[in-house]
């Protein structure tokens, strides 16, 4: 399968990052938002992040120029019917995903591949509402997408061979490495972080410490670059709960249980950086103050 143009649904923080990387690796780009400002958004944050790539000498500035070019934005969901592989990256919300490759499949020719950078929902079942189960895999990219290396592939119980491969080619040319994962609730990566995030929540809720000495205690304690609350904090509270509740109905194990703290929250609209407030509190202008 001969891969040369990529359609990207969703301009968000992963949407507009997987078009950064591919764009780069030599693709062209279709990238398409239900949202004009999302997708002027986008552009200056792909321009942005380029920049500071050919500050540190890492990208030629000829070549930052040229991925500037092939990437193409559209509020047209169906303009990405010439794509030959496209990645949905669009809300963690299952309905959201079923509503988009509706209106998208009828316009895909018959080998296009169709993939979603879900982070935690069955590939399995997005694929069997399509017309191409074999044709559809999961994708899913960590972020920051730029620097992140790992992608994770995850085949549902349709999808082919040739769909694999042509997908494990593109994670090549993207510089990038794959984790071929299971089509089990929030995969490899998720099934193991978000747990971990959600018990730091349970020992805020609890009284064990407060935002400053849980975040303290894994960045010294365990050696992580960021604390699991300020990790929340940069994934979004709404996409952490989400996935908590597909591994809870997922798995049907109550260790899996929500904690209350992280449902208040994000009740309370306080969904981490993207919203100005979360774990810690990003409006003024010095460092996050912790709400907690």
């Amino acid at each position: 399968m001969d891969i040369r143009t990529i359609g990207v649904v969703g301009a968000g923080q992963m949407g507009n990052g997987i078009a950064h990387v591919c764009a780069l690796a030599g693709y062209d780009v279709v990238l398409t938002d239900v949202s004009a400002d999302a997708l002027a958004a986008a552009r200056a944050t792909i321009e942005r992040n380029m920049a500071r790539q050919v500050e540190k000498g890492r990208v030629p500035e000829a070549d930052r120029d040229a991925a500037l070019a092939r990437i193409t934005g559209t509020g047209t969901l169906t303009d990405l019917a010439s794509a030959d592989l496209v990645i949905e990256a669009a809300t963690e919300k299952e309905a959201i995903k079923h509503a988009i490759f509706a209106e998208l499949v009828p316009a895909l020719g018959p080998d296009t591949i169709l993939t979603s950078n879900t982070s935690s929902i069955s590939i399995t079942r997005l694929a069997a509402a399509t017309d191409r189960p074999e044709r559809f895999m999961g994708f899913h990219f960590m972020n920051p997408v730029p620097v992140m290396q790992l992608v994770e592939l995850i085949r549902g119980i349709a999808t082919s061979d040739e769909t694999y491969e042509a997908c494990r080619g593109v994670v090549d040319r993207l510089n990038k490495t794959a984790a071929v994962a299971e089509d089990y609730p929030a995969f490899i990566v998720n099934r193991v972080l978000i747990p971990m995030i959600n018990e730091a929540c349970y020992t805020l809720y609890e009284g064990v410490g407060n935002v400053a000495s849980i975040d303290k205690a894994l960045k010294l304690g365990a050696n992580h670059p960021m604390g699991p609350l300020e990790l929340a904090d940069f994934i979004g509270l709404d996409t952490c709960l989400a996935i908590m509740n597909v591994l809870h109905d997922g798995l049907a194990d109550t260790k899996y249980r929500p904690c209350p703290l992280l449902v208040k929250y994000v009740e309370a609209g306080w969904l981490g950086r993207k919203a100005g407030r979360g774990f810690y509190d990003y409006r003024g202008e010095g460092d996050p103050v912790p709400t907690r």
